[in-house]
């Protein structure tokens, strides 16, 4: 199966017009609903932000991470994961 079963009721009912049949995409959906077919949803792609991005925070350690002492120097990561499509 090339297509991993991603044929929904509007790919079926294009193709059974391409094999010459006179059907309505409202049929073809009902059928598949009775028939209890189903076609998988592809996950979207990640696609990172285009626009404007703001300015850089200043680089002040210019990655010398040794300190002489405690609490001298603090460093942070901001990371967002998108989590179950949210």
């Amino acid at each position: 199966d090339k297509h991993h079963g991603r044929y929904g009721y509007r790919r079926v009912t294009a193709a059974m017009r391409q094999f010459g049949e006179s059907i309505n995409h409202k049929t073809v959906q009902r059928l598949m609903r009775i028939l209890g077919l189903k076609s998988l949803v592809r996950a979207k792609k990640y696609r990172s932000f285009k626009g404007n991005v703001g300015l850089a925070a200043p680089n002040l350690l210019q990655r010398d991470f040794k300190a002489t002492g405690a609490n001298q120097k603090w460093s942070t990561d901001v990371t967002e994961f998108n989590v179950a499509g949210e």
